[in-house]
């Protein structure tokens, strides 16, 4: 062979090995899409705050895995399913997608997990409560990160029962999210003596909470159940607030967040029960999350905004330990992980795709009590994984059965 026939062979070759090496990296891009609520209702529970907070994730996680610098997307789905699920789909087909973080509103996840499935992309699913995500709606490629509507209303229902509150009246935000949520605690308080004297649904953003807290008043119930969450949330407190119904009847915040808290201020707030997996005051390694947040954003993170950060990582960190992006080979990563973070020690993702860690019962403080901004919680109990969200065995995922 010539001298320049055997430079020739050896310049293909290396080409050939730069070209495959290339494919390879492209093969193994990772890039994460956010949707969430931006504008709207639930903004303040993920929405901006938690891009930053995926984007802390990333950046501490050197910004790339297998040889590619991490993509990360946005966009708001308003709170439309049909929204939230045709980005799913257009990132999925154009940009390579291969994981998802869902924000807020049960509806638009549910449509989203349908998407995770015929797509097979892992989606996690944080800020929508409905437990259905990991009960009859689950997919093998989504995770329920955070809470659900059974841990919330085994937290907050019970403890109010055990204080005497045994008749209640819901207000309820009227798609899925509020419809589960009510009946998760409506099944708490009938399995421990108590009765529900009635229900309300409220559209999703409503301006006006007048009649339906009045309609709450008048059913004689003595716990006002709200089976909602956000702005929603809030105005439905402040409202009954202002009409006296909370000198009648005691409020029960199935789903508040820190940020609902600050709103209201605890003057209003104070003395409510609440249900949460993170508070940002809970430990070192909360408080040193939140640090950082908060010089970033100016405000303490919610439990979901905290969530995103977790989920963040712990999806890079299955990426990295399977050394590919192949969904069912980085979800088989996920299923065995032990996360023990800033937001869990003890968490893992089960065979139904819940993510199981122990979760809070908080009591909003006086503002006496408080001895610096939002310093606004203090711990009644703390609640194991199992007990919280229920065991393995219970669940109604239909994969179990498969």
């Amino acid at each position: 062979m010539s001298k320049t026939r055997k430079l020739y062979v050896i310049a293909s070759a290396l080409c050939a090995t730069l070209i495959a090496s290339v494919a390879h990296a492209g093969a193994n891009k990772v890039v994460i899409g956010d949707i969430d609520d931006m504008s709207g209702v639930y903004a303040d529970i993920i929405g901006p705050g938690g891009v930053e907070a995926a984007k802390m994730a990333i950046a501490d996680f050197g910004g790339s895995v297998l040889g590619n610098k991490i993509e990360f997307l946005v966009t708001d789905h308003q709170n439309r399913p049909d929204l939230g699920a045709e980005k799913f789909r257009e990132w999925a087909d154009r940009d390579g997608l291969t994981m998802v973080l869902g924000g807020s509103n049960t509806g638009v996840s549910i449509a989203m997990s349908t998407i995770a499935r015929e797509k097979k992309t892992p989606f996690f699913a944080i800020g929508a409560a409905g437990a259905s995500l990991t009960g009859k709606d689950c997919t093998p490629y989504t995770v329920h990160y955070a809470y659900d509507t059974t841990a919330l209303g085994n937290g907050t229902a019970t403890t109010i029962l055990k204080q005497g509150g045994k008749t209640w009246f819901f207000v309820t935000a009227d798609y899925a999210f509020g419809t589960q949520l009510q009946d998760a605690a409506a099944d708490v308080v009938k399995a421990g003596g108590g009765k529900v004297l009635g229900a309300v649904r409220v559209p999703l953003s409503t301006s006006d909470f007048s009649s339906f807290v009045l309609q709450a008043q008048s059913s004689g119930a003595g716990v006002l159940g709200l089976a909602n969450a956000g702005n929603d949330f809030s105005n439905s407190l402040k409202t009954a607030n202002q009409f006296g119904v909370t000198r009648k009847m005691k409020p029960a915040a199935l789903l508040a967040f820190i940020t609902d808290i600050h709103g209201l201020g605890l003057e209003t707030a104070q003395g409510l029960y609440l249900t949460t997996g993170w508070y940002w005051d809970l430990n070192d390694k909360t408080r040193a999350f939140a640090k950082r947040f908060f010089e970033k954003t100016n405000r303490e993170p919610t439990m979901t905004q905290a969530a995103y950060y977790s989920a963040t990582l712990t999806y890079l960190n299955a990426v990295k330990a399977a050394k590919t992006t192949d969904s069912n080979t980085v979800m088989a990563e996920l299923h065995k992980a032990k996360i023990d973070d800033m937001f869990t020690s003890n968490g893992k993702i089960r065979a139904d795709g819940l993510m199981q860690h122990e979760m809070y019962v908080m009591q909003v403080k006086t503002p006496a009590e408080s001895k610096q901004p939002w310093d606004y919680y203090r711990l009644v109990e703390t609640m194991p994984g199992d007990q919280a969200f229920g065991k393995l065995s219970e669940s109604t995922c239909p994969l179990l059965k498969e």
